[in-house]
């Protein structure tokens, strides 16, 4: 499905529920399938959450010996149940997922259980899915990797480690990146009762006992979501506002720095109880912005099109991990925003944009089956007329994206 998206402008004040985290959902999926006692609300609606919940009910089932695994586009899930997997005893599956999965590195992740005892092997390409995993009770504590990985392969270990006999002593070899991802890892181990402690570059992750009372968990709403909000009201007439909910100020998601980012874009940040007010304050002053992602890399696509939207430029660092997300973001970007008249330049882990004046209208903005590509680019049409194709690819994290839009005031159509 393609959709026309025309240059209209959003309603002065608008309200809006986001659906939970997506990150913090599926860390919490696994920690209760491993401790059944957990109860969740505001789980994400996203596609990576159904398949993650849908694999780990099917775990619990009594299935024959071997079973297949399918999870599609989802990443967090593929890295997640990897772990989750290796020590579930006596059970063996093999998890796969789409043509694009299957080009998606895993090795890291396996090597490292494999450190722990794990026993998985590779029924295609070495080192990519699909995997065979043969779930068995992991005596080993120490493991180390490199520290400049996905933070999903050291969540992945983390979040199995209180299961461990002696827990996990997890060693990080080199500079650490997507720091707030780990963090948040262990904040909701905390959460549940489990002690942990995150000292240089040494992660430890004593063993936890199942508790029987009974624990009711909420997760926060998704701020990768919230960030195409603060690219509207970057893209809108001063004195715009929406709300949206529920959020934390001292929330545990790394892409929480929107608050900070877009103030340089005009855009101010009021919480209010379970709620943010964005709102256009003032008209963005800069020529050009500076920002290191090391931390909030999933972010990065919605800022470098609202400095298009803005005109103006952008030097965005700390992108390495965005190549192997759902398509290599980083050349994703530079073709894209390229055909709008933008002169985009790429490495490993950059992008910087120059600053132009003009955007080609009219464009199609193709979505490389990338969630993130096609809710990066739709602010644009505060601006011009433009056409996203493969449009439902936003099932992946936040299924009512399209309809959230028409609310506040986006003519949204589908394109012939």
């Amino acid at each position: 499905m393609n959709l026309l998206l025309k240059p209209s402008n959003v309603n002065q004040q608008s309200v809006l529920k986001i659906t939970g985290s997506k990150s913090e959902t599926n860390r919490l999926l696994l920690l209760q399938a491993l401790y059944p006692n957990l109860t969740l609300e505001n789980t994400s609606n996203s596609d990576d959450s159904e398949v993650m919940a849908k694999a780990l009910q099917n775990s619990q089932l009594p299935t024959p010996n071997s079973q297949l695994i399918d999870v599609h586009h989802a990443g967090t899930a593929m890295r997640f149940l990897t772990a989750y997997f290796a020590i579930k005893e006596n059970s063996e599956i093999v998890l796969t997922g789409s043509s694009r999965m299957k080009e998606r590195p895993i090795q890291i992740l396996v090597e490292a259980l494999k450190q722990l005892g794990a026993e998985i092997t590779y029924e295609e390409k070495e080192g990519f899915p699909p995997i065979k995993i043969k779930g068995k009770k992991l005596t080993q504590s120490k493991v180390s990797l490199s520290a400049n990985v996905s933070s999903q392969y050291i969540s992945a270990l983390l979040l199995i480690a209180p299961k461990l006999e002696n827990g996990i002593e997890l060693t990080l070899e080199g500079e650490i990146t997507s720091v707030p991802y780990i963090k948040m890892t262990l904040a909701l181990l905390n959460e549940i009762g489990v002690e942990t402690s995150f000292v240089g570059n040494t992660i430890k992750v004593n063993p936890k006992l199942p508790t029987p009372n009974s624990q009711l968990l909420t997760v926060e709403s998704d701020w990768s979501s919230a960030s195409y909000f603060y690219s509207i009201i970057a893209l809108s007439q001063i004195g715009t506002e929406i709300t949206l909910s529920s959020y934390k100020q001292n929330s545990l998601q790394g892409d929480s720095a929107l608050v900070e980012i877009y103030q340089n874009f005009g855009v101010e940040t009021v919480f209010e109880n379970n709620t943010i007010v964005l709102r256009k304050a003032y008209n963005c002053q800069l020529s050009i912005i500076n920002c290191q992602l090391n931390s909030s890399p999933d972010i990065a696509q919605t800022i470098a099109v609202t400095c298009v939207g803005l005109g103006i430029g952008c030097h965005l660092t700390g992108l390495h991990t965005l190549k192997i997300k759902e398509t290599d973001r980083l050349e994703a970007l530079k073709a894209e925003l390229t055909k709008l008249g933008a002169m985009v330049s790429v490495t490993n882990d950059s992008l910087t944009l120059e600053p132009s004046a003009n955007i080609n209208e009219n464009v199609a903005i193709k979505t490389y089956q990338d969630h993130r590509m096609a809710m990066a680019f739709a602010p644009l049409a505060l601006k011009v007329l433009i056409v996203i194709e493969e449009a439902e690819v936003v099932s992946k994290s936040y299924p009512t994206f399209w309809e959230d839009l028409k609310s506040i005031g986006f003519a949204i159509s589908e394109s012939k």
